[in-house]
């Protein structure tokens, strides 16, 4: 999306290979298609990329495009996506209301500032007995508990996290969508090194949870410098997806 820190076209490139590639992908769309309710015909798969998830939601009889507003990623996602992309907003989507039985947003609501106006979207178009699916928490699931976490524990806070569980469930409501079903899915090659974490902090990368000053960044790197195998990468995140379903009408 626009507001967003990374140029998405650029990265269109060079995405899977940095993001855990087939695996977590693999990962994320069964995931997604354990919330898909039976039935549904229609999915669109909301920030797309390059369609390395959206070509793995494959169910018989279920209809999957994708969205994107980088073209640089349409592009990639239209040459493996069967059921086509359309480069798009998540906040102003080409479709009537009650359009589709499925919305899916794979990793990301943590990335925008504006992830209630994507969630009043997707409800907008969700059609009676539809479901919203979301990954939510992203940034938290990447707390596993290991020397690196314990290290950064007092500098986290998930205040400001615009894919907050609580949040995004209180717009559902808002919108008319009730809680449905959740799952866990792992975040496959996502697991992080002390040497990593400590070049990331001095990047800038963790702004939306990390809470600590320039100097607080000096110590922590120094800190994270005197952790054992520095280049072992810690456990996998999990990362955690919820779905809201809007009521058939007179249900």
């Amino acid at each position: 999306m626009g507001e967003t820190t990374l140029d998405y076209d650029a990265e269109a490139e060079r995405y899977d290979e940095t993001r855990g590639g087939v695996p977590r992908a693999e990962a994320a769309a069964g995931a997604v298609l354990r919330l898909v309710p039976p039935g549904a015909r229609t999915l669109l798969d909301l920030a797309c990329g390059t369609g390395l998830v959206t070509e793995r939601l494959v169910r018989p009889g279920l209809w999957v495009f994708g969205a994107d507003a980088a073209a640089g990623m349409a592009r990639k996602a239209a040459q493996r996506v069967g059921g086509g992309v359309v480069l798009a907003d998540a906040r102003a989507l080409p479709l009537a209301d009650g359009a589709v039985d499925v919305v899916s947003a794979v990793w990301l609501l943590h990335l925008v500032p504006f992830s209630a106006a994507i969630v009043a979207e997707a409800a907008r178009v969700l059609s009676p007995g539809g479901v919203f699916v979301a990954t939510v928490d992203k940034d938290a699931a990447h707390d596993v508990g290991s020397d690196i976490d314990r290290v950064l524990a007092p500098y986290r806070s998930h205040e400001r996290a615009s894919d907050r569980g609580d949040r995004i469930a209180a717009t559902a409501a808002a919108h008319g969508l009730a809680p449905a079903c959740a799952t866990r899915f792992p975040g496959h090659g996502q697991g992080t090194t002390p040497r990593r974490t400590a070049e990331n902090l001095r990047r800038g990368y963790y702004a939306s949870w990390f809470d600590g000053s320039p100097g607080t960044t000096d110590a922590l790197v120094a800190e994270l410098a005197e952790l054992p195998d520095q280049d072992r990468p810690r456990a996998d995140p999990a990362y955690r997806l919820v779905s809201f379903r809007r009521p058939v009408t007179g249900g």
